[in-house]
């Protein structure tokens, strides 16, 4: 970006913008919205409300020191510490996976398993979210229905720590508890508070080894690669469907989130281990996301 005694807001956002174009820096408009947005204290609305505020040159310096860092690939959410998910602020960083919009099908599948529509439900259950990561799926689940009592684990000791974060800052951990345990562990199942539960869900690792490469570069530098990948991308799946009949209350449910081509791998696994009304369902690009199962009473 040239120098330039003072920018307005719509000036710099075009500048920006155009620049992270031609550097082939990916979703080069919103990039620059966010960031600035970051600087300011402003959303992205803000920003095109106030359009002609002049950008100080304080801020005008932290918001190059933003850029650079973009400009080297890493993510926006990292960045800034924040990402929306499911219309709540979430903190993250390079510890966890950056929440996907995709997963919020996962959150509205689960609820709707356990009976709840809309915000502010009033069912009572016990969840068991496998690879919590941020905690995104299970703080979101516990501000959206008051009556559920949620367990995430996860072997990292470092995501639980970000999970524990965004579960205070939405003031839900009197009703999450966080476990450090590895699902191919043993002694998995002894480490969990409660012996049973109505329902799993998870977002676990799924995109095997041999697609490392195929991802985005931002991606592949910055996120944990134990969060994205497994060797064939279905241990996981088998881990957590083996310990689900140990876990669940009959009646009880399983709920996963899908790598794009595993579908009707994952059915015929949760078939194997007696899960029965196994349900498909497919995301806003019309590939398989999310599948489901129960157990038998």
């Amino acid at each position: 970006m040239e120098e330039q005694k003072e920018w307005l807001v719509v000036e710099l956002l075009r500048k920006t913008a155009d620049f992270f174009e031609t550097k082939r820096v990916d979703e080069p408009r919103i990039s620059a919205e966010l960031l600035l947005g970051h600087v300011l204290g402003q959303s992205r609305l803000e920003l095109y409300l106030h359009h002609n505020r002049p950008v100080y040159k304080e801020e005008l310096d932290r918001y190059r020191v933003l850029c650079r860092q973009r400009l080297e690939g890493r993510p926006v959410q990292y960045i800034t510490g924040e990402q929306f998910f499911y219309g709540l602020q979430f903190l993250v960083d390079e510890r966890v996976l950056i929440p996907r919009p995709e997963t919020e099908l996962l959150v509205e599948h689960a609820l709707e398993l356990l009976g709840m529509t809309g915000r502010g439900g009033t069912i009572e259950a016990k969840v068991l979210d496998i690879g919590t990561g941020s905690g995104c799926i299970a703080v979101t689940m516990a501000a959206l229905c008051p009556g559920l009592k949620v367990t995430s684990v996860d072997c990292s000791r470092d995501a639980l720590d970000v999970a524990r974060l965004n579960a205070a800052k939405h003031e839900v951990e009197s009703r999450v508890a966080f476990i450090e345990a590895d699902m191919f562990d043993g002694q998995f199942a002894s480490k969990l508070p409660e012996s049973s539960c109505d329902l799993i869900v998870s977002n676990p690792p799924y995109i095997p080894e041999i697609e490392w490469e195929t991802l985005q570069r931002e991606v592949r530098h910055f996120e944990p690669r134990v969060a994205l990948t497994t060797p064939s991308g279905m241990e996981c799946y088998m881990a957590i469907a083996a310990l689900a009949s140990k876990l669940l209350l009959p009646g009880g449910k399983l709920c996963f989130e899908l790598h794009a081509d595993a579908a009707a791998a994952v059915s015929e696994l949760m078939a194997a281990h007696g899960f029965s009304r196994i349900t498909v369902s497919k995301d806003y690009s019309g590939l398989d996301r999310v599948i489901s199962g129960v157990l038998p009473m």
